[in-house]
Formats: C-alpha cells, structure tokens, sequence
C-alpha cells in the first residue's frame, strides 16, 4: 500500500546543458549553427469584455505567451500566478523557458471587484482561447497543460475536475494533456468562504474546492506542495487527501510530491523541473516522437 509517508520527499535539482561545439579542419575557429530566437508576444485578449466600458476586464483578461525556439508541434504550459484570488500579476516563469515548450501566463480579474467563480470563467476562458489559437504560433492544441501557483494552481485544480467551467467553451478536461497545481488549497478556496463569511479556519468542502469534485475524471494530475511544516495552512494535507481520494475513486494517474525546506512562497522554483518531466512524459506517451527537447 502506497502510504502518504511514502510519498517522495525532494530537496535539490539540478539543471545541466550541453553545448554542441563543431572544430573546423585544424584551426581554431569555432563553428555555431545558428538558432532560431525565442519570443514573446505579450498582452493578447482571451476574452472580448461584457461591454466596451468594462476596462477592468480588458486590463486582467490578457496572457502573454512564451514561443520556443523550436519547429512547430510543441506543447503548451498555460500558467497561472498566485495570489490568494485577491492579488497578483501574470508572468512567464524564467525556469520553463528554453525547454521547447510555450508558456502562456494568464492574469485574470480579482477579488473582490469579481467572484471567485468569475476568477474561474476567466481561467476557462484563457485555456480556450490558448486550445483555439495555439496552432497558430506552432503549438499543438492537443499537447495544453494547465498549471499554477497557490491561487493559480486552485484555477487549474478546479478546471480540471469541475466540468462546468471548460464546458461553458465547448471543451472538457480530456481535451488537455494534464494539469499540475502547485500548493494549490484542495478544500473550498479562503476567498470563497470569506465571501459566504466562513471563519478563515473553518475547513469547508462545496462546490468551489476541488475535493468536491473527485467524482468527476480528470486528465493525469501532478501536485506539487512545500515542506507540511512550512507550507501555508494544512495546504500539504489538503494534497494529501486529494491524492488519496483520487486513488480510490480509480484516477490512475496522479502524483503528489512534497519539497523538503521550501514554504509555500519557495516552492515554486523547485517545483519547475518536475512539471517539465511531467510534459515530458505526457508528451511521449500521447505521441512518442514527438518528447519537447530543449531549445538552446
């Protein structure tokens, strides 16, 4: 039996490249083939707001994607920040560049000027528009994965096993590769409950928590939490009991890891390598010649 204390516990990763150096004849010119460059393209509307007035909807509904240097065909991370739902800005993490693989880093609007299920619709609508135009800058539409950070990995957590939210778009969670929350909160979200003005400790599963949902399939699921005595609230035992659940109600594939040393805020950064492996693997299985390398 596959107990949660033996669940992999990881410190340390280490990141190694290799240069690939071709010598001419006995000289000692030293010969590069050239590369094409990676790019952004920054600022893209996923959404058209409710009407030309609503400017708090075209500042927040926009996501600048990352396309690597590579030939056409690679998947696509679509990224969320964190921030408690309440806070918080877009941007396309350093440690996933230059791994021939897009990055899509959605902003979204925020408590309490919306809902907390707004903050959702917003999510969905971001991986629609990212399904739908990804192919256009190279991508593989089939090859998305939706991950984030704390607030942004409770946004990939929820699309993933609440239908309602992707199927406003015509689409549902097996039209993506996978989804990898990082220290995402598992029960009903603490903006959601403060505002049906629960106590900030009082533990609430509804429909605004994942674990509502575990019922419902999902795509292979990677969850990634710090270190139990340093992470935010219970956020490792939410995991915990979000893994556990999913194995039994038959999810063959989903993994938890939690990172020794790193609190909630730190976690982040040696969280990034296991999500790559994850793509990777993902990837590989979907299409085996098709693995993402790097683009360097």
């Amino acid at each position: 039996m596959f107990s949660f204390c033996s669940l992999p516990r990881l410190s340390k990763f280490w990141n190694s490249g290799l240069s690939l150096v071709l010598v001419l004849g006995v000289g000692t010119a030293v010969c590069q083939a050239e590369a094409p460059a990676a790019r952004v393209v920054p600022g893209m509307a996923y959404r058209e707001p409710a009407s030309p007035a609503d400017a708090y909807a075209a500042e927040k509904c926009q996501l600048d994607l990352y396309v690597p240097a590579q030939a056409g065909g690679f998947p696509t991370i679509v990224w969320f920040h964190g921030g408690g739902l309440t806070q918080g800005k877009r941007s396309i993490p350093n440690a996933l560049k230059n791994h021939g693989v897009a990055i899509a880093a959605a902003s979204y609007r925020l408590s309490p000027k919306v809902d907390v299920r707004t903050c959702l619709d917003d999510a969905a609508a971001a991986v629609a528009w990212v399904r739908k135009h990804i192919a256009e800058y190279g991508g593989n539409p089939d090859q998305v994965i939706i991950s984030g950070h704390s607030a942004g990995g409770f946004l990939s957590a929820m699309l993933a096993l609440d239908p309602t939210y992707l199927g406003k778009y015509g689409l549902h969670s097996d039209d993506f590769l996978g989804v990898a929350p990082f220290s995402t909160q598992t029960i009903t979200h603490f903006t959601a409950r403060a505002e049906e003005n629960f106590p900030v400790m009082q533990p609430v599963i509804n429909e605004l928590s994942p674990l509502f949902h575990v019922q419902n399939p999902c795509p292979p699921m990677l969850l990634i939490t710090g270190d139990r005595e340093l992470e935010m609230v219970g956020r490792y035992e939410e995991n915990a009991y979000l893994w556990r659940m999913l194995k039994l109600t038959g999810h063959t594939d989903v993994t938890l890891y939690e990172l020794d040393g790193y609190n909630h805020g730190g976690m982040a950064e040696p969280g990034f390598p296991l999500l790559l492996k994850f793509v990777q693997r993902l990837v590989k299985s979907s299409h085996p010649a098709a693995a993402p390398g790097a683009d360097r």
